[in-house]
């Protein structure tokens, strides 16, 4: 990356810090949100050798969207229509009922763009490695269980877009409870 890829990674990460600076996980430290982000960022680009720095952008981004009170035209606005693109391609809509959501990600996620799978791979091995290593304390085994299945699933659609990443989310998925 260049040094303006690199600034324009540095503003998200400093965009999605501020937005997301009141947010704890549901882990059961209730660890600071942005950690989810740059895990992702760190998956990608360390894991996954991944240099793409709109990708690696949307990575840091990816939540504020969904779980801030960020709007795809502030998004626009600072980081361009591409990354904000990219955002809203993984971003979930918080007005349907959870399950719809959920069969919407595995419905949608095969026709999704190469970077939109990579993000999705990188959000599903995170959220795998955070489920094993620190579950939410309200979770029982089956709930968990549940959850690896369904992250399972999602990734099946995805399957054959980066086979380094596909090869760390079966590592993660075999800590399955």
């Amino acid at each position: 990356m260049n040094q303006s890829d690199f600034a324009l990674v540095a503003d998200a990460l400093s965009f999605a810090a501020h937005k997301h600076r009141d947010q704890r996980r549901k882990d059961r430290e209730a660890s600071p949100y942005i950690n989810h982000p740059i895990a992702l960022m760190r998956v990608l680009a360390l894991e996954a050798g991944v240099q793409d720095p709109l990708l690696l952008c949307a990575a840091l981004l990816h939540d504020t969207v969904e779980d801030t009170q960020t709007t795809p035209d502030e998004l626009a606005e600072r980081f361009g229509p591409a990354i904000r693109d990219l955002v809203m391609e993984v971003t979930d809509d918080k007005s349907l009922p959870k399950a719809e959501r959920k069969a919407l990600q595995i419905r949608h996620a095969a026709g999704a763009s190469e970077r939109a799978r990579l993000l999705k791979l990188a959000d599903k091995i995170c959220n795998l490695r955070d489920m094993a290593d620190s579950p939410p304390h309200d979770w029982d085994l089956q709930r968990r269980r549940e959850y690896f299945d369904w992250v399972a699933a999602v990734v099946e659609q995805v399957r054959g877009t980066h086979s380094g990443l596909e090869q760390i989310f079966d590592l993660a998925y075999a800590r399955r409870p």
